[in-house]
């Protein structure tokens, strides 16, 4: 019994050994610069160029911005990835959490922009989300790669460095969009319904009265066998139903650099393409 009771708990153990395991066995590549292009999509011309950026982003505000292109997302989502790598590398300052990453597997057809605690109240999931589909998403479906991700690190950093305003009330204007977009297309549906159900009620008392007249011998009867094209319609709401009703619900230059000990709560917007 107690040879049981110990295989059992080695057998419990080593399963919560794997579990933990898995969850921690997310393989990232180096925090080797400011840019870390492990993807190869970048030159060497874009990756300086995004470096001199960051940097100066990281000296006129202290937020630290990384660029991280992946070959794989190692079998998880993005927005996994992306928290435990913002976490492994803990960009920004400690005392500030004002780190940013802006993540792109295009193996998986993927783009995130994950954000540090000290910076979710100015880089909110509204203004990644917009950043992510009107500058960054146009440019990868037409495959420029270098000029998506350049144009994402423009947006970024001129939220950071003051026109986050400016984005939020864009970014807004492009929800509101949305929404309308929504209702016209629920209105659409909406008024289907309501179509067909008058449709059926009005093939249901035309229905009724047919048979009616029939009865009555005001109209011939159809010869044996043969169906009049009326009683071929399914009919789902009639006029003589008691009560009814339907629902519906709607890279890499730049070494020596390293983060700085931010912390990241999985905030920021996905995308894919």
């Amino acid at each position: 019994m107690a040879l049981r009771v110990r295989l059992l708990a080695f057998v419990l153990a080593f399963c919560a050994l794997a579990v933990g395991a898995q969850a921690q066995g997310l393989s990232f590549p180096p925090l080797s610069g400011r840019v870390v292009d492990e993807a190869g999509l970048l030159d060497a011309a874009a990756r300086e160029s995004l470096t001199l950026t960051l940097a100066d982003l990281e000296a006129k505000s202290t937020d630290q911005l990384v660029v991280v292109t992946l070959r794989s997302l190692r079998g998880t989502s993005i927005e996994d990835y992306g928290y435990q790598l913002g976490r492994a590398w803990q960009i920004g300052q400690k005392d500030k959490n004002n780190g940013v990453l802006l993540i792109v597997a295009p193996n998986e057809r993927k783009v995130r922009i994950e954000v540090g605690y000290g910076l979710e109240g100015t880089l909110t999931d509204a203004i990644t989300k917009f950043i992510i589909e009107n500058s960054i998403l146009p440019r990868f479906k037409a495959g420029d790669f270098p000029g998506g991700i350049r144009r994402g690190v423009e947006d970024i950093v001129q939220v950071l460095t003051g026109d986050a305003e400016e984005y939020k009330q864009r970014a807004q204007q492009a929800a509101t969009q949305r929404v309308s977009q929504g209702d016209l297309i629920v209105m659409a549906f909406f008024i289907l319904i309501v179509f067909l159900i008058i449709a059926n009620i009005v093939l249901g008392i035309v229905r009724s009265i047919r048979q009616a007249l029939m009865r009555a011998g005001v109209i011939e009867r159809d010869p044996k066998g043969k169906r009049h094209w009326l009683d071929t319609i399914p009919i789902i709401v009639t006029s003589g139903s008691s009560s009814g009703g339907s629902s519906w619900s709607g890279g890499s230059s730049g070494g020596g650099f390293s983060g700085g000990g931010g912390s990241f709560g999985g905030g920021g917007s996905s995308g894919s393409w």
